[in-house]
């Protein structure tokens, strides 16, 4: 009796001893294998007084299912994948959960609608896939329009729809969030005060450059409405989403949709546009980065939307979300904001 409690001992001690599963299996083989050290102490009972061999019997009985315990015991501890070494411990707190992040084009995005919010501005949206009408023609861009060349743009092939075919590049992709004015100039009234955000599309792609990108467009039309109300709206955007130190520069230019027509500057966010801006990449030496495209409605748009131009003025404006977020987090790379990196996001983002 003495022999089978050693053998117990033993058994215990080789399985604390155990390394791996392999080792585990090697320990059953031993000991509860067809020619193991319990079936030998079975064979030789034979040689035992009955008494002895009552007695005997049960100790090897209550040997082997002891064995067969802690043997599956420590299989089952190897095969969750927990070592002895990685026993779970209670007592530790528990892994913080990582909150998500907010892609800074969206977070750029919800600082731009929140801050023409506070100006009196709603929220407007439109269809992603759009006329030619839409598009081109009621923003004064017609067929032959130089001014299409700057939109190189994704024309869709519609299918039949009740037996009508639509003609060859009616449709497209469209490449500005502009179309939305028209919409709304459609269907209401002045005073209008929209700005319409949303994905736009052109034949675009380079380190600053994204066929598929993000625009905000804004309209404001009422009686009275000057290109001093313009410069004033922008100068107020400028400062709440950059800080009240920027500075704001507009230069003549041209778009078929605005007349006059404007190009904004703003002063550069890294060098502050002083004489230690020859250094800085960010403006290429300049002291001044172009951020905003805007004008006076121009009286063809009033028209093709139903407005008297006589009657009623407005202003435009547009700006591409992502190089607004380029300048802000000083990112020289568009495609950066597309590779869903986790590790640039979050140095990027306070997240929520």
């Amino acid at each position: 009796m003495s022999n089978l409690e050693d053998l117990k001992a033993d058994v215990t001690r080789l399985l604390s001893e155990a390394k791996d599963a392999q080792a585990v299996e090697q320990i059953r083989i031993r000991f509860l294998g067809r020619k193991g050290v319990i079936a030998e102490h079975f064979s030789r009972m034979g040689d035992l007084s009955p008494e002895e061999r009552r007695a005997t019997g049960a100790a090897l009985n209550d040997l082997k299912i002891c064995c067969e315990k802690k043997i599956k015991e420590a299989a089952d501890r190897f095969a969750s994948g927990r070592s002895r070494g990685d026993a779970i411990d209670v007592t530790l707190p528990g892994r913080p959960a990582h909150a998500g992040l907010t892609h800074p084009i969206n977070e750029t995005l919800r600082d731009i609608c929140q801050t023409f919010r506070l100006a009196g501005f709603d929220v407007a949206d439109g269809p992603e896939i759009e006329t030619d009408w839409y598009n081109f023609e009621a923003l004064n861009v017609p067929a032959d329009h130089p001014a299409r060349d700057m939109h190189d743009t994704f024309y869709v092939k519609m299918e039949e729809d009740g037996g009508r075919r639509e003609k060859a590049g009616e449709y497209l992709l469209r490449t500005h969030t502009s179309p939305v004015q028209i919409h709304v100039m459609e269907k209401q009234k002045p005073p209008v005060r929209i700005i319409a955000p949303g994905r736009v599309y052109r034949r675009d792609d380079d380190p600053t450059h994204s066929p598929v990108f993000h625009q905000v467009e804004g309209l404001w039309v009422e009686e009275g409405v000057t290109l001093r109300d313009l410069k004033g709206l922008l100068e107020y955007f400028l400062k709440m989403l950059f800080g009240e130190s920027v500075r704001a520069r507009f230069r003549p230019s041209f778009f078929p949709f605005t007349e006059p027509s404007l190009e904004v500057d703003m002063s550069c966010v890294i060098c502050g546009g002083e004489d230690h801006s020859a250094h800085c990449r960010t403006c290429k030496a300049t002291g001044w980065l172009e951020v905003l495209g805007a004008g006076m409605v121009h009286p063809n748009v009033f028209r093709a939307a139903g407005h008297n131009p006589s009657k009623v003025t407005g202003l435009a404006f547009g700006m591409g979300v992502e190089r607004m977020a380029m300048i802000r987090y000083g990112i020289d790379d568009i495609r950066l904001f597309f590779e869903n990196d986790v590790r640039f996001l979050s140095q990027l983002s306070g997240g929520t």
